[in-house]
């Protein structure tokens, strides 16, 4: 038998590679940074989340809030005075946590905040491999049970796009029917997420990858097939879902603001 010789694992950033590798994760890097440091901005305002008919998706459902949209009345007596309050304090943890335990961007961001590993071919800062059944990483297991919250947050985004497309008529007091531009910005927040968690990998397993013979479950397989479509630009939504949840935010306080003047379409 012939022996072969062991490899030595190449230092940090060592590669053979001749192209840009560092790059992916530079702009990944760049783009989760400036996501994180938006939302955490905003969720701490806890004012222009609202206007009118709509609401902030960083802000739904505002349990306990001071706009027309919280289910619940003010800000509530049990809150700690020492403690800053913020309606979107209290939901923002559930689609943090499902965004954050995501298989995808557990990938992007083990590359690009702690270099593990940087790229593919790429020497790794470290000379062990612990996985993810320790702590911390341990708790990336529970993906799973953020998808639960996940497929409720879209029905509530859902019917936030329903109150969008009424309005205060002004001259009787009524609510009218009607599409304005921030209807559509909401409606497309809910089209994305909605891409992006159907494609889901634990959804997937869910309705049909757990099975043996998916193929003898003709509904099973129907939903299989469209979440693995859905799966193969997994990617893709996972980054347009959250900057479009952004600029959602974006719109939506701009217009509370006055900076922005909504349009009606119809």
């Amino acid at each position: 038998m012939t022996s072969l010789p062991l490899v030595e694992q190449a230092s940090f950033g060592k590669t053979s590679r001749k192209d840009q590798w560092w790059l992916p994760s530079l702009l990944t890097f760049l783009g989760l940074s400036s996501f994180i440091g938006y939302t955490t901005w905003a969720a701490l305002q806890g004012v222009n989340y609202y206007y009118g008919n709509y609401l902030s998706p960083f802000y739904s459902p505002e349990l306990f809030g001071n706009s027309h949209h919280a289910w619940f009345g003010l800000k509530p007596d049990w809150w700690p005075q020492w403690l800053i309050f913020s309606p979107a304090i209290l939901i923002l943890p559930f689609p943090a946590g499902f965004r954050l335990t995501c298989y995808y961007y557990r990938g992007a961001y083990y590359k690009a905040f702690w270099a593990d590993p940087p790229a593919c071919a790429v020497g790794e800062p470290r000379k062990t491999y612990l996985g993810e059944n320790s702590f911390p990483l341990i708790v990336q297991n529970i993906h799973r049970y953020f998808l639960y919250f996940a497929l409720i947050f879209i029905g509530l985004l859902s019917a936030d796009v329903y109150k969008a497309m009424w309005f205060k008529n002004t001259a009787t007091g009524q609510d009218s029917f009607g599409i304005g531009v921030g209807t559509i910005v909401l409606a497309v927040n809910v089209v994305l997420i909605a891409g992006y968690t159907f494609g889901c990998h634990s959804l997937r397993h869910l309705i049909g990858g757990r099975r043996d013979e998916v193929s003898k479950k003709p509904f099973s397989l129907a939903c299989y097939t469209c979440s693995s479509a859905l799966n193969r630009r997994h990617m893709l939504f996972a980054w347009l879902s959250l900057f479009w949840v952004m600029f959602s935010d974006v719109y939506v306080r701009l217009c509370a603001l006055g900076i922005w003047q909504d349009w009606r379409i119809i």
